[in-house]
């Protein structure tokens, strides 16, 4: 779905902000410091697209770690000197785990960690000494879909649109959900699709969906290779509704459903909570913890990392070679994109 972004046009719009940078970046030294970072980040990313999966990580990594510290310099919520970045506010270990089960921690809340920081603009949680597995963080990103890590049952951001939102006669926000795995579409029954949404806190507040028969089934839209769709109406928050009748217009409905999701390039995703975190991540988020991960295997495992992306061995190798082609192409335009985010 999003295999062709494009990653030149995310440079140009990041280049040409470094003579007029946003929000709180426009004067001093967190000025300097946003062009300065965006302009390692760009260059890292550069040299991350023309190496192979041996050192690519390790150098896209170092390119989100730098774009992070012009995303900080550009928060209208970071005053004074809460800006600055030090450390990573990441860890990862068990290196000597299968490789989708290996842990990664953060640092504790209001800490000045680059991750905890980039979290905390981003309204995206930490989860400090509860490890979280490399293989679930590595399935909320949307890239990975088609991906897996091994045949466990996965938790996969469900897709939609803002375009899709209907605006009939009524005052609920009705969008389809896509991308229901197919194990959930075959049970077909109201209780297993109930059990599988509890881990999407969003999605299990809908009001109602699309259903059919006497026991009032899920109507899923089937997919050709597996999986579906299904239309769901949420309610729309007390006092909202400006239209006909007091009725939400398309733009309150489609306000309703940014504060539900998630953005990526342009889509719009409801994501899984993740164990004990209180909220779900944001994807650049995930894009970083999983890309820290594979930096700190690739530069202090080269061994094992040289494993993990031998293609006469490891099922592991293509899906990481995919996702670092992916990361040189989405990640210019997701930072981009949270520039954005985070000065408006």
């Amino acid at each position: 779905m999003h295999s062709d972004l494009d990653a030149d046009e995310a440079w140009e719009r990041l280049r040409a902000s470094h003579s007029n940078p946003p929000a709180r970046a426009n004067t001093g030294s967190r000025r300097k410091t946003y062009s300065a970072a965006l302009e390692q980040a760009q260059q890292l990313f550069r040299a991350a697209a023309v190496v192979g999966p041996a050192t690519s990580p390790v150098l896209a990594f170092y390119g989100l770690s730098q774009a992070g510290r012009a995303i900080t310099a550009a928060a209208w919520s970071l005053k004074g000197e809460d800006w600055r970045l030090n450390t990573h506010g990441i860890t990862s270990k068990g290196f000597h785990l299968p490789f989708p089960d290996i842990e990664i921690r953060t640092d504790p809340p209001g800490t000045q960690g680059s991750f905890v920081k980039v979290s905390e603009v981003l309204d995206s949680p930490v989860w400090e000494t509860d490890p979280v597995r490399l293989e679930d963080v590595w399935d909320l990103l949307p890239p990975n879909l088609n991906y897996p890590l091994t045949s466990r049952d996965r938790l996969t951001p469900l897709y939609t649109s803002e375009g899709s939102v209907d605006e009939g006669d009524h005052s609920l926000l009705s969008v389809f959900v896509c991308n229901i795995p197919d194990r959930i579409v075959k049970a077909g029954t109201r209780k297993v699709l109930a059990d599988f949404l509890t881990a999407y806190a969003a999605v299990a507040q809908h009001e109602s969906y699309s259903n059919v028969g006497a026991s009032a089934l899920p109507n899923y839209v089937r997919y050709d290779h597996g999986g579906g769709q299904l239309a769901m109406n949420w309610l729309m928050p007390e006092g909202v509704g400006t239209g006909f009748d007091g009725m939400a217009t398309m733009a309150e409905r489609q306000a309703h459903l940014r504060a539900l999701t998630r953005g990526y390039a342009g889509g719009r995703y409801f994501l899984p909570v993740l164990g004990s975190m209180k909220r779900d991540l944001h994807p650049l988020m995930a894009w970083w913890a999983v890309l820290y991960t594979l930096s700190m295997l690739a530069r202090y495992e080269p061994a094992a990392w040289g494993k993990h992306i031998n293609v006469d061995a490891s099922p592991h190798a293509v899906p990481i070679e995919r996702l670092l082609e992916r990361a040189i192409n989405h990640l210019p335009v997701l930072v981009a994109d949270t520039i954005i985010e985070v000065s408006t």
